[in-house]
């Protein structure tokens, strides 16, 4: 159903301003944004896909991922159709790039109870960009907190800072996922992004905030695999989120239109892994290489072995009850508690 959207002002001669998205469109009545999912109809801008879910999921928190947000839990993952960004490479392009509104109905308080029903600890919006649903994700995160679950954005960061303040008192969680390590250049190429700095604004923003922010960057061979560039990206999370902000640094498979580029060689993300690490960040972890040593967490203090992992499961919990290191002591940077027992594989709820 269409609802109202927040975030928007009026202009003269029907023109209206989206200040959602870093891409602030300029709307004229009758047309939607770069996003095909705002619209604005009769001086007023509209969300087309509010309570229209394409997916609903239920996620091991691992996936999204989430390593240092209450482990071993597990989130309904909820979608709707739509991006602000049109990546060549997206794994999800059947439903973030769909230009059909289409969905089912699945409103909020269904959410907030399905995830209830299926054991979750909290409700992710992911799978498509969470800001173009932004107002189902707004009264579903304010539910899901009355009920006791936590909230987390899976997100290309391209959010305006008055999003990210209106959001932030209900949402405890993100994942921010780079591309090619911020280039511009890249940014412009292949995802059509006029420019990177609302990402960087909004990092900044989350953090001001209190939210937990993971950070991720899809490492693609010859064209967003410069690792100097990743050691700098390092660099800027350190100085500006933290020296104990996780990384995560990801393994292209070829997908969409980019099905020509080989996956990732493991040599160039390991090297990227020893540069993020030598530029001062303590957790740095590859994706999409079940099995590697540098899934795991070790302490920043002594290397002790603490969290094994292998893809979205912990296979061995080695840290005491308030999250420290057994063998010397270090605090590790944890949010929350660890949730034995819960899926370490998705499954559908529609």
């Amino acid at each position: 159903m269409a609802k109202e959207a927040m975030l928007y002002e009026k202009l003269p001669k029907a023109k209206i301003r989206c200040n959602l998205c870093g891409r602030r469109c300029l709307i004229h009545d009758g047309t939607s944004g770069f996003c095909l999912v705002r619209e604005a109809q009769k001086g007023r801008l509209h969300s087309l896909v509010y309570a229209k879910a394409c997916s609903a999921c239920v996620d091991p928190i691992t996936k999204k991922p989430l390593s240092h947000y209450n482990p071993g839990s597990q989130v309904m993952s909820i979608a709707t159709v739509g991006c602000n960004f049109r990546c060549r490479f997206c794994d999800n392009w059947v439903i973030s790039q769909e230009k059909e509104i289409q969905g089912y109905d699945f409103p909020p308080e269904k959410v907030v109870a399905a995830a209830k029903d299926n054991d979750c600890q909290g409700i992710s919006y992911t799978y498509t960009e969470p800001t173009v649903f932004f107002e189902y994700a707004y009264d579903t995160a304010k539910l899901a907190h009355k009920a006791g679950l936590f909230n987390t954005f899976v997100t290309n960061g391209y959010l305006t800072p008055e999003a990210v303040r209106l959001i932030a008192p209900v949402l405890d969680a993100a994942t921010v996922d780079f591309k090619g390590a911020g280039a511009p250049e890249f940014y412009k190429d292949f995802a059509s992004v006029p420019s990177v700095e609302p990402i960087y604004e909004s990092l900044k923003e989350m953090k001001r905030h209190h939210i937990h922010i993971e950070v991720t960057n899809l490492i693609i061979p010859k064209i967003g695999d410069n690792v100097e560039a990743i050691r700098e990206l390092a660099a800027w999370i350190r100085d500006n989120l933290g020296k104990d902000t996780v990384f995560h640094l990801l393994r292209f498979h070829p997908n969409y239109r980019m099905t020509e580029l080989p996956s990732t060689p493991l040599e160039t993300l390991e090297r990227a892994c020893d540069l993020s690490r030598e530029a001062g960040l303590n957790y740095v972890y590859l994706g999409n290489v079940p099995g590697h040593r540098y899934e795991n967490t070790h302490c920043p203090n002594c290397q002790e072995l603490l969290i094994k992992r292998f893809s979205f499961e912990i296979t061995k919990w080695h840290l005491t009850e308030d999250m420290h290191c057994p063998a010397c002591g270090e605090p590790i940077a944890i949010c929350g508690k660890l949730h034995p027992g819960g899926t370490s594989y998705p499954y559908y709820v529609i």
